[in-house]
């Protein structure tokens, strides 16, 4: 039987005198192109979210409803981004980690723990200040974490509809900066655009 989200990460926090438990994750570290986004949330406790799972589970009609329900009945939520041009200067670890950072900074009332989607907290310019526990595939266990997901991955879905209106001929609704083959040859023949990763185009 797959595994669904439950809270058993969130009480084992509070039972550790935790009270405001906030779950992070981020969307669009691997794209070619786009900001890369995080999402940090503090649900009510033992919130049901019927169909709540990994954003990347999802469609994304059920995603955007979640999303809704999710932003209606939070406690606090946040979404932060780290632009383009900054993950080529910095790299897309730090810059992930900085994107967590800060929507979990964002949130009011403030989060006094984290549980973190992945394995790592730090990068060589970039750490998580929150007290936090990292969780490996989190959004497929925490009810928090795959809250965030979803709000990290429908805020950039609709960064990126944005951009394939400011930048139509990279077809962004389709792949959503991703390395696709089609979008593979929309750069050989435009080139690379203002939100392009420039040091993730290497193989161009």
């Amino acid at each position: 039987m797959r595994e669904v989200p439950s809270w058993e990460l969130e009480r084992e926090a509070r039972e550790r005198g935790y009270a405001a438990v906030c779950g992070c994750d981020e969307a669009g570290a691997g794209p070619l192109a786009g900001r890369v986004y995080a999402g940090a949330v503090i649900l009510p406790n033992e919130l049901e979210l019927p169909g709540l799972d990994d954003s990347k589970k999802l469609t994304e009609t059920r995603r955007e409803a979640l999303y809704a329900q999710i932003t209606a009945q939070a406690v606090a939520w946040a979404a932060a981004w780290v632009e383009p041009e900054e993950i080529d200067a910095i790299n897309i670890l730090n810059s992930r980690i900085k994107a967590m950072q800060l929507a979990i900074d964002a949130l009011k009332p403030q989060a006094d723990f984290a549980l973190i989607d992945g394995n790592r907290d730090h990068g060589n310019q970039c750490a998580i200040a929150t007290d936090h526990r990292m969780i490996v595939k989190g959004d497929s266990l925490s009810v928090s974490i795959a809250a965030a997901s979803i709000v990290a991955k429908v805020s950039r879905d609709w960064y990126m509809r944005e951009m394939a209106e400011r930048y139509p001929q990279y077809e962004f609704e389709r792949h959503k900066g991703y390395g696709t083959k089609r979008h593979y040859e929309l750069l050989r023949k435009f080139g690379p655009c203002p939100i392009h990763r420039r040091t993730f185009l290497k193989s161009l």
